[in-house]
């Protein structure tokens, strides 16, 4: 399982730094209008609550790796090779399935600052989390994936 190799006692905190450094190097890649918008919002996060983006990592992270178990029994199913060029092939189901994640959390969070940044963004989030796969295939890669 994709838990086992990723959420042990040591590779978690690895996972959870890596994961947040995935997230930057998205935000700091976008640019335009968009890109904008998105860097702004995300400032606005991090400055509400500096260590944000690493401790909602922290808390989600299980949840995350839980929405990859099955893109991750397809990968060795079928390929076995390259995570990065599975995830491309399936990322649209591999955002859904990570974004639903995200949307239970803003329902159910109190932060209306946070919330209210995660809804402007949302719209076009699918997008921006198929646009992330590389990083999120090349992230896994490192962890032996």
């Amino acid at each position: 399982m994709l838990a086992d190799i990723l959420l042990t006692e040591t590779n978690r905190p690895i996972l959870v730094n890596d994961c947040a450094d995935v997230i930057d190097a998205e935000v700091r890649a976008k640019s335009g209008v968009a890109g904008f918008a998105i860097k702004a919002a995300y400032k606005t996060v991090k400055a509400f609550k500096p260590g944000i983006i690493k401790g909602v990592v922290k808390v989600l992270v299980e949840d995350f790796v839980s929405q990859l178990e099955p893109t991750y029994e397809t990968f060795i199913e079928e390929d076995g090779g390259d995570i990065t060029a599975h995830l491309r092939r399936n990322a649209g189901p591999v955002a859904d399935a990570l974004l639903v994640i995200t949307d239970r959390r803003a329902e159910k969070s109190r932060h209306r600052t946070l919330v209210k940044a995660y809804t402007k963004l949302r719209p076009r989030g699918r997008k921006h989390v198929i646009e992330a796969m590389p990083r999120i295939g090349a992230m896994l890669a490192k962890h032996g994936i």
